[in-house]
């Protein structure tokens, strides 16, 4: 396959699972974007910025190069978070695909600065522990480099509690939102449903049950492990 058919390939990927946003409700006017990756390549391939999801097509998806420079001079403007996006990328060395969202239960978390703790299997399926919170964001770091700031304060926050980016695929940033990744633009997608719905059902827990504690070990590890790793037995293979 010729590299201008594996770009058109990831244009609509990509264009696809940002069209899963709205459909599953987490996003409002243009508040998100997916993009996904080809190290081979040297390629990135983004949602444009701003533009509205019922006017959006696949052929105005924008390519740049791994450090986010635009390769077409004609194309639209990429989203502005792609420097977040590139950040990870390169630090995350896994992971294919990010997403971003403003998804109402993950940022109500986000903006009052609380890790999401795993209280329950729905949680461990697909999250092995605790989805962190960062640190806020300092002014001279907001002032200075802000969406570049936001993916080195996402790193700093996984190599500080030695979280593996394949383990935990999504972070919240404090006082923003989510960030969710994976294998694929549609598994960044689906992580970002799950984060957001385990977000509301934390919420809800904690208000039934003030006192709740997280899943034990052993739970969390035979949920998470029956769906991932060698050992992983869910599904039909």
């Amino acid at each position: 396959m010729s590299r201008e058919q594996i770009i058109e390939e990831m244009k609509q990927r990509v264009f696809a699972a940002n069209l899963e946003l709205p459909q599953y409700g987490l996003v409002k006017l243009t508040w998100g974007n997916v993009s996904e990756i080809n190290r081979e390549l040297g390629v990135i391939v983004i949602k444009p910025s701003g533009v509205k999801y019922e006017n959006m097509q696949a052929e105005q998806m924008v390519v740049t190069d791994l450090s986010g420079k635009v390769l077409d001079a004609d194309s639209m403007n990429p989203s502005s978070d792609l420097p977040t996006h590139v950040v990870l990328y390169q630090a995350f060395d896994s992971i294919t695909s990010i997403v971003h969202t403003h998804s109402t239960n993950s940022v109500m978390w986000a903006q009052a600065g609380r890790d999401l703790p795993a209280y329950g299997t729905t949680h461990a399926d697909a999250f092995y522990g605790t989805v962190p919170c960062t640190r806020q964001l300092t002014e001279a770091e907001v002032c200075e480099a802000y969406e570049i700031n936001t993916g080195e304060v996402i790193v700093e926050t996984f190599k500080e509690r030695k979280i593996q980016a394949e383990e935990v695929p999504g972070v919240l940033v404090y006082g923003h939102g989510p960030f969710t990744w994976g294998d694929s633009p549609m598994k960044a997608v689906e992580n970002s449903l799950i984060l957001d719905e385990i977000c509301l059902m934390a919420k809800e827990n904690e208000q039934i049950n003030p006192k709740i504690t997280a899943i034990p070990q052993y739970l969390l590890d035979k949920h998470y492990f029956r769906k991932h790793g060698a050992a992983a037995y869910y599904g039909q293979g």
